[in-house]
């Protein structure tokens, strides 16, 4: 900004300016910091303070973790952030001890790839970008609690992290108890008997490493051999959100390839159901229960076992939910990761040496052998993602094992086929494939000339003959047929009736169950990367992992001198990761006494997922520099326990992105539910109410090579949009540095102040909607504020200008409806009728000769919330000596919010014949006799008897003539 004042600041050298209005924000932020104005007490701890305020109702206000990226803040990031300072801002002021900070997401790849590309420690990159994130978050004149404020990558964070995952690696889940408990409750029984180990021998007989086995099937965190999307281009295994729909890695587009590591799961299956049920009781929008229903993806069918033909010691079992067309079933698939495709013979593998004789050559894809096609198949599927496996190919691939299942019902021998449409992470990863019925069983059948059977009669022409049919014929509701077998027939019965015949049957003969099947699979939580939480566990010379005690926690991420993983031949499946950790030997190898004298250990050298800092954060507000508990029982209780509408209790107010709809949230969830089995926090769900708030978008430029150009270089006349005398096409899309339309917060503050752009974001529209944004468009809130500046204060001379005047009833009537409808709309999230309420308001002020001091006061204090820096301002110089922060809110009186008068129509035949200014508490008798004396009614009448009059005070009068 220039220092030499412009003419209008010498005309008016106390004119609400861009710098008037920096010094006004950076004043109040500097008196906010140092009196603490927005530290929110605990009942006790550390961070005790004002008894009075805990005794109020509480308030807990929460944002979505931000990442610091280096790349700074663009005005699209901070309009959650301006609505949950609003919303906490409006609840301070109504009495409420409210909770609202913010703390940073910081482990992560960005960070790891930018020092891999430039040196740079990630832990020095990420803390300056979380100065300066902090720098810019603290412009806004956001009302934080910094002493809450902490990083996922200080060791006194990740330390409980470490811990959290200790509790849930020494934790089981009791089916008939439907929760956690403590693993040494289940060693006790497989040590008394009452609970039988897997192959009937005593627990005291089991080995060291068969015990740690026993205990993995049942461990909420375990390690196992998982089948895993593996980038050799980038050394790393990645997430399935992170494989695009190509097969390929997001970062760096290498190819992605399905591969077998141990890695580290956890159990979330085993809360299937708790989750689903539980979203019920919360205040989140019905779109993103949705997803989260879908994601878990909970289905009622059959567990079914079919032999495979002369091994009886090999099966293979399928999840269906129509079991009712188990006589439809003329062959098998399994997932090409499938473990009876993936063995050899000797370990209970399936594929045979040769064919079998009169194999269908289209069945071998041109091999000579089963373990030739199978291994080559196997190779094919692993190079595309589970998304490309699942879609609709109009080509469906897939390959012959050369072994035959028994049909359990029918006895038919069918052959089993390995198939990429069948994916290993959902059901079973086997499916009995009934062609007649189902659409991809169809065209698969079609294309290796497989047979099919009608078994559920076609409500159409089509006839019972599918090899006449151009598609499959499905239906929950027709009649079963061609269904009887030894011991078992359908036919007859409806769908829902057979379902229920065939599983009792399937239970009687110990072949399968009815049983209940989930979308959702264990949560992968290993990463081969650098810059996230190590694993508190160690390894025995046997492999038994072994927990580290909490004495030893935190274990500190140690400098490497190479943080890349090793990255290998993109093309090359057939590689293994090397984690950076991994080569730091000093660290890795160790000898530590865990209660039974020194010993070598070699420490996990993979760390957690990114997730993992974002699962527990909530609580960590709560108490942040807790050094003995994870949090104080009492702190939590009071922010996020049980209460009336919160039956699971959480935090009131969490607002952040859709996106996050399954991962983070689904995730956290799991977490809260195992501390909350486990009795460490009271609260079972994190978040009870969640927000989404919108996007603000921005226009894209391209030039004819499709090359983004920047935004504010272009020209636009009579609809076309040039930029250097090209023209360039415009669409409206994402704001980014990449895409060169990103505007800074710094920007708009520079040229008109905090307190303007905090009100523009939160105008633009409903908080729940994306919308675009306008530089040109500030300017107008800008001018709201200048008029509010002008009603108070002299331009010229700096002095208040308020009368002590009694307001008159009409500046009433206005001020206490916009009391009433503001303080809705702020409490609903309605933050862009509320300035509109505000604005009407100030126009109504400004066009009075003298403004009563009462009203600027309320004025000032209902744009507090939104404006908080000139809101501030103004009550100083208005002659007050507290802060607005924790004024009361301005109460509506009644008396005006009722409208002075109401047009009541008076109609005579259906015709308006009056419209008559009645007082709206006026009677039907007083109404009529207005009626029918108004001279315009009488004129109507022309002297005709009145038959009868109809009243609806004060709103209508209807009167028919005789």
């Amino acid at each position: 900004m220039s220092e030499i004042p412009t003419a209008a600041e010498v005309a008016a050298p106390h004119r609400y300016t861009a710098a008037l209005a920096a010094d006004i924000e950076a004043r109040w932020q500097d008196f906010w910091d140092a009196n603490g104005t927005y530290e929110a007490p605990n009942p006790s701890g550390d961070l005790a303070g004002d008894p009075e305020a805990v005794a109020r109702p509480k308030k807990f206000i929460m944002d979505m973790f931000p990442y610091p990226s280096g790349a700074g803040l663009h005005v699209g990031h901070p309009l959650g952030y301006i609505a949950t300072d609003v919303y906490a801002r409006f609840h301070r002021m109504t009495g409420h001890n409210v909770l609202h900070t913010l703390g940073f997401d910081a482990f992560g790849l960005p960070a790891e790839q930018y020092a891999v590309q430039t040196g740079t420690h990630p832990r020095v990159s990420t803390e300056a970008n979380i100065e300066n994130m902090k720098a810019q978050l603290r412009r806004l004149g956001l009302g934080h609690d910094k002493r809450r404020s902490f990083a996922t990558i200080d060791p006194d964070y990740y330390k409980w992290t470490q811990w959290i995952f200790l509790q849930i690696f020494n934790s089981w889940y009791d089916e008939e108890a439907r929760k956690a408990r403590p693993i040494a409750e289940l060693v006790a029984q497989f040590e008394s008997g009452e609970r039988a180990t897997p192959d009937g021998r005593p627990w005291g007989e089991l080995s060291a490493v068969e015990r740690a086995d026993v205990l993995g099937e049942y461990r909420l965190a375990y390690a196992s051999d998982a089948p895993v999307n593996w980038c050799p281009g980038l050394g790393t295994v990645l997430a399935n959100e992170e494989v695009t729909s190509e097969g390929r890695s997001e970062r760096g587009n290498f190819p992605v390839f399905k591969s077998k590591l141990r890695q580290w799961n956890m159990r979330i299956t085993a809360y299937a159901d708790r989750l689903l049920e539980d979203l019920d009781a919360l205040d989140w929008p019905e779109a993103i229960k949705l997803q989260q229903r879908n994601w878990i993806g909970r289905s009622e069918g059959a567990r079914v076992d079919f032999v495979i033909d002369g091994r009886p010691d090999a099966r293979a079992t399928v999840f269906t939910t129509r079991h009712d067309t188990l006589f439809g079933a003329t062959y098998m698939v399994l997932a090409p990761e499938h473990p009876l495709v993936t063995a050899d013979a000797a370990d209970g593998g399936i594929v045979p040496a040769a064919w079998p004789e009169g194999t269908h050559a289209d069945w071998t894809g041109g091999h000579t052998t089963p373990a030739e096609a199978v291994a080559a198949y196997r190779k094919e599927a692993a190079a595309k993602s589970d998304v490309e496996r699942q879609a609709d190919a109009k080509e469906k691939t897939g390959v012959f094992t050369g072994a035959y299942a028994v049909n359990p019902v029918s006895g038919e021998k069918i052959p089993v086929f390995v198939a990429d449409y069948v994916l290993m992470g959902y059901g079973t990863g086997a499916i009995m494939a009934v062609p007649a019925h189902d659409d991809r069983d169809f065209a698969f059948a079609r294309a290796f000339d497989l047979p099919m059977r009608c078994v559920v009669r076609p409500s159409d022409d089509r006839g019972t003959d599918p090899s006449t049919w151009a598609d499959s014929f499905d239906s929950y509701d027709a009649e079963i047929i061609n269904s009887s077998g030894p011991g078992v027939s359908l036919d007859g019965l409806r769908v829902p009736e057979a379902k229920t015949r065939m599983a009792q049957w399937l239970t009687e003969q110990g072949i399968g169950e009815a049983t209940v099947n989930f979308r959702l699979r264990d949560w992968l939580f290993s990463r081969q990367r650098y810059w996230g939480e190590p694993f508190p566990i160690v390894y025995d010379e046997d492999g038994v992992a072994h927990a580290l005690p909490e004495s030893m926690l935190p274990l500190e991420l140690p400098d490497v001198e190479d943080y890349a993983p090793r990255t290998f031949d993109p093309d090359d499946a057939d590689t293994q990761p090397e984690t950076p950790l991994s080569r730091n030997e000093e660290w890795v190898d160790v000898e530590l006494d865990l209660g039974d004298g020194p010993k070598r250990y070699r420490r996990e050298t993979n760390t957690m997922p990114n997730w993992a800092g974002s699962c527990w954060y909530e609580l960590r507000y709560l108490d942040p520099h807790n050094t003995e508990q994870l949090v104080a029982p009492d702190a939590e209780r009071y922010w996020m326990g049980p209460r009336e509408g919160m039956p699971h209790g959480g935090v009131d107010l969490y607002v952040g992105g859709a996106e996050h709809a399954v991962l983070h949230l689904l995730y956290a969830r799991f977490w809260s539910k195992v501390l909350f089995d486990l009795g460490h926090i009271s609260s079972a769900e994190p978040f009870h109410k969640l927000y989404n708030q919108g996007m603000i978008q921005a226009y894209v430029y391209r030039d004819s090579r499709g090359i983004a150009v920047p935004a504010a270089e272009t020209e636009e006349s009579g609809g076309t949009y040039t930029y250097r005398g090209e023209k360039v096409s415009r669409t409206l899309g994402k704001m980014g540095k990449s895409l060169k339309n990103a505007v800074t917060p710094d920007e708009i503050c520079a040229e008109y102040g905090a307190d303007t752009l905090r009100l523009y974001e939160m105008a633009m529209g409903p908080l729940d909607v994306s919308r675009p944004w306008d530089t040109r468009a500030v300017v107008g809130q800008y001018r709201l504020l200048q008029r509010l500046w002008r009603n108070v204060v002299d331009e010229n001379t700096g002095e208040t200008t308020v009368v002590d005047t009694e307001a008159d009833d009409a500046t009433l009537r206005v001020l206490h409806k916009a009391i009433d409808g503001i303080g809705q709309d702020l409490a609903n999230l309605r933050f862009n009728t509320a300035i509109a309420k505000v604005t009407e308001l100030n126009n109504h002020v400004t066009k009075l000769r003298e403004v009563p001091r009462s009203v600027a006061e309320t004025t000032v204090l209902l744009i507090a919330p939104l404006a908080p820096h000139i809101a501030e301002e103004l009550w100083r110089r208005l002659g007050h000596t507290d802060s607005v922060v924790h004024h009361a809110f301005p109460v509506a009186d009644p008396t005006y919010l009722v409208d002075e008068a109401v047009t009541c129509v008076v109609q005579i035949k259906g015709k308006v014949r009056a419209r008559l200014e009645v007082p709206p508490s006026i009677t039907d008798a007083e109404l009529e006799r207005t009626a029918l004396a108004d001279p315009a009614v009488v004129a109507a009448l022309g002297g005709a008897e009145v038959r009868k009059v109809i009243v609806r005070a004060p709103k209508l009068v209807n009167i028919v003539p005789a």
